[in-house]
């Protein structure tokens, strides 16, 4: 059985604060001025009474803004106490207390491999806060170490899903999908950590690459893609250029040209738009067919 956090209203604090003293000197003075002269059994009541109040003022405990006190009678949860400010409850209870404060965790950088098995080294930066605490401190052993271990856990597990680049078109991808692996892992995470009373507010991968065996391998392969996916733009471009030149000659009767020479022309001009080095033009005092 899930034990959840069931809220409870302690005294004030400043009440008892001033309650209990005077109770004290109340019952001291009456042992000090009339005790000689008063039956055993008064005098037995009072020493009792001294005795009570003296042990109720271990009933004091402070609760601190964005925190929760836990408190437990001979180790049954009775309730957590969220009100601020110096609070008085039944002195036999145990306080302990749970921060209810944001906190965030930073795995160390783990190799996994990703969904193509090739060797990464991941790492997340989690945001948590504890909304339940008595799940926080009953249903798991340490909360704090739950969140770190399960947190990890769900970072590699996440990353095994998906390859580090998008091989297709519409593939999801742990670099260049940081937005929704983000989202990804922030509901891992929280599917880990719902029993122990942890909200995850945030979870965001903070430090991927390759892994380093295979780091200047995966380097030349990006940069081959790169070569090609910019080859592939300028030949394009150069296309669409040949193909507007052939046009506006034809349509504005500057030269007709038969398919050979327009053939020639579009070889000159794609070595032009294509080639790495500028081009070095040969003019020709000849005939054009000559």
């Amino acid at each position: 059985m899930i034990i959840q956090e069931q809220t409870r209203t302690a005294a004030s604090g400043y009440l008892a604060l001033v309650v209990l003293p005077l109770l004290i000197l109340i019952l001291g003075a009456l042992l000090v001025r009339y005790g000689p002269s008063n039956p055993a059994w008064i005098n037995v009541l009072n020493v009792m009474g001294l005795v009570a109040t003296l042990i109720c003022l271990k009933g004091f405990f402070m609760v601190h803004p964005n925190q929760a006190q836990v408190l437990q009678l001979f180790g049954t949860y009775v309730g957590s106490v969220r009100q601020t400010g110096l609070r008085w409850a039944n002195p036999f209870y145990s306080k302990d207390p749970v921060s209810l404060r944001v906190r965030n965790f930073e795995s160390g950088q783990m190799k996994v491999n990703d969904s193509s098995g090739n060797p990464v080294d991941i790492a997340a930066v989690v945001v948590w806060k504890v909304i339940d605490s008595a799940e926080a401190m009953f249903e798991v052993d340490d909360y704090e170490s739950f969140v770190q271990i399960q947190s990890e856990a769900a970072l590699r597990n996440m990353a095994t899903s998906f390859p580090y680049e998008a091989h297709y078109g519409d593939e999801i991808a742990l670099r260049s999908h940081p937005v929704q692996i983000a989202e990804k892992l922030r509901k891992e995470v929280q599917d880990r950590l719902d029993r122990a009373g942890v909200e995850v507010i945030e979870a965001r991968i903070s430090h991927l690459a390759y892994a380093q065996e295979i780091a200047s391998a995966m380097l030349k392969r990006q940069q081959a893609q790169a070569i090609v996916a910019a080859r592939t733009q300028i030949v394009d471009g150069a296309v669409g250029m040949v193909k507007m030149a052939l046009t506006e000659l034809k349509e504005q009767g500057v030269v007709d040209l038969d398919e050979e020479r327009k053939a020639n022309m579009v070889s000159n001009l794609l070595v032009v738009l294509c080639g790495e080095e500028n081009a070095r033009p040969v003019v020709n005092t000849g005939s054009l067919y000559g």
